[in-house]
């Protein structure tokens, strides 16, 4: 029987004839600069006046000099996991992990952690009462509910409501009531922690992120659709715009003179905002947020990026990032990998099940395919239908026909697919995390072993030379790997990468992508402090 390399030989997809090395890579060079955090959400000034910032993807929460925007991380991996932040009428501090389901809690910079509860999945906001010291959570997206969470930890969470919309960014006000937005209605509300009674306060919202009171007692709010903060009459419900931000903001805190400052994920940028003349500062900010899959044009001119928060196109040659499209100011959902296909992006989430088809002309969305199970690539072939991998079933799909509706399992027992790329040749090429590079044949549906062995795989690119290149971002490498015969050579090492994935997350955590151009430069972005890198053959 001939063997597979062999058959592919004779069908002339690719030679046999011995491919010439590139073996060294000059430093990496930086065309988008670093920022601090990993998405910036929950915002808290605690008593000692100190600015302090939480990151669910960071895994951390940092500590934000006010005057000079310098970040140090307060409190690390994993117990840093933040949604949000409230500080306590003592001093006392209070934290949601997202993705962990936990309330974490500790009296003061010098007293051991506590778990106060667990189990709680999208657990999101949370605040106290200043008088009484009761605490108060939600879960959102991953859940939809209010509680009561014991200060000692000893009773299980206390539910007050549940299926209200989404109550997030939330604050407890001088009556005991609790005020905030309802994400997917709209609404800001407040809602009686005795018996969980609703009352609407305004309905002037698109998608109201967070809302909190100044020291007088007015009630401001953040619109993460519209980018504006707005104050809101409590009794009237009307709202007057304080400021026009951008869109994807997430959380606000005031400090004691009544300094608003608002949070925006896709930006990491914190804002300071003066309420009286709207007069707006930005802290601390970066060009990318959470830079993930990327994939790079025909002509090696634009770098598409998928931002978790944004989905991004890069001037290769000046480094300028321009917004295609950002999470909660748009369609876009959590984009974590982009493809590139003919006159098409392909864009999937693998948090929120997605796979979006986006034209490469106008930027219009051409199609939308929801619940896939953790999708992390997608290729496109030539007949237009689109291959995408699901982490989640370790399956291969073909989508096909009008909106992509049609649906076949071309491949089953897939060991975690990351990274998925369509060769020259017209193969497919994915890593799995077991540590394999596979080769897919869409024309038989046949899957060979090209490598084994790797250290967690995720990016792949294929280099001019026909060797692909891939990262292995927990060994901080990237290999060079001959198609035909396996041999695997390190290309680059002490990368800025691999990023200790936080409680939740997949094992790849922040997936690192790769792309080549013609010349052999590589691209790739750092799971480590979001800088966008290039590596030029020596």
């Amino acid at each position: 029987m001939k063997s597979p390399m062999r058959a592919l030989a004779l069908a002339g997809l690719f030679s046999l004839a011995p491919l010439a090395l590139a073996t060294s890579y000059s430093s990496p060079e930086v065309i988008v600069a670093p920022s601090p955090f990993k998405g910036v959400h929950g915002l808290a000034v605690d008593k000692q006046g100190r600015l302090l910032a939480g990151s669910v993807v960071g895994n951390s929460i940092y500590q934000v000099d006010i005057d000079n925007g310098s970040v140090s991380t307060l409190i690390g991996p994993d117990d840093g996991q933040a949604d949000d932040i409230a500080i306590g009428p003592n001093g006392e501090m209070a934290w949601t992990g997202f993705y962990s389901g936990r309330v974490l809690y500790r009296d003061n910079d010098d007293t051991p952690i506590q778990v106060l509860a667990s189990d709680l999945p999208g657990i999101n906001s949370l605040d106290f009462n200043d008088e009484t010291g009761a605490l108060y959570a939600s879960q959102v997206f991953l859940g939809d509910a209010l509680w009561e969470i014991d200060r000692t930890g000893q009773q299980p969470p206390r539910l007050i409501a549940k299926d209200m919309g989404g109550f997030n960014g939330f604050e407890v006000g001088a009556d005991g009531w609790l005020y905030g937005p309802l994400w997917f209605k709209g609404q800001v509300v407040r809602i009686n922690p005795e018996d969980g009674e609703i009352k609407v306060i305004s309905s002037d919202f698109k998608t109201p992120a967070a809302a909190n009171f100044d020291s007088k007692g007015n009630l401001y709010a953040i619109d993460t659709f519209s980018g504006q903060l707005k104050q809101v009459d409590q009794r009237s419900g009307e709202t007057r715009v304080i400021a026009w931000l951008d869109s994807a903001l997430d959380n606000l805190a005031l400090d004691a003179q009544d300094n608003i400052y608002v949070s925006n994920m896709a930006n990491n940028r914190i804002t300071r905002v003066n309420p009286q003349t709207g007069e707006a500062r930005q802290i601390v900010g970066g060009e990318l947020a959470v830079p993930a899959g990327l994939t790079l044009s025909e002509d090696g001119k634009t770098l598409y990026i998928a931002d978790v928060f944004a989905l991004r196109a890069i001037d290769t040659a000046s480094g300028k990032v321009t917004d295609l499209r950002r999470a909660h100011g748009s369609d876009a959902e959590y984009p974590i990998n982009v493809g590139l296909g003919k006159e098409r992006l392909l864009v999937t989430s693998f948090s929120t099940g997605t796979l979006q088809l986006i034209s490469r002309a106008d930027n219009s969305t051409l199609a939308m395919v929801h619940q896939l199970n953790a999708p992390s690539a997608a290729v496109e072939l030539d007949d237009g239908s689109i291959l995408v991998s699901e982490m989640g079933t370790g399956k291969l799909l073909r989508l096909s026909g009008a909106d992509l509706g049609e649906r076949i399992d071309v491949l089953n027992g897939l060991q975690g697919p990351v990274q998925m790329i369509r060769a020259r040749d017209g193969m497919v090429y994915l890593t799995q995390m077991s540590g394999v590079l596979s080769r897919f044949n869409p024309a038989t549906g046949e899957l060979t072993s090209v490598a084994e062995g790797l250290r967690l795989p995720e990016g792949l690119a294929e280099l001019p030379d026909g060797h692909l290149l891939v990262a292995e971002p927990s060994a901080q490498r990237l290999a060079t790997i001959n198609p035909q015969t396996g041999e695997s050579t390190i290309a680059a090492e002490q990368l800025p990468i691999g990023l200790k994935p936080g409680p939740g997350m997949p094992p790849t955590g922040i997936p690192t992508a790769l792309a080549a151009d013609a010349q052999g430069r590589v691209y790739f972005a750092s799971d480590i402090d979001n800088g966008l890198y290039r590596l030029t053959p020596q």
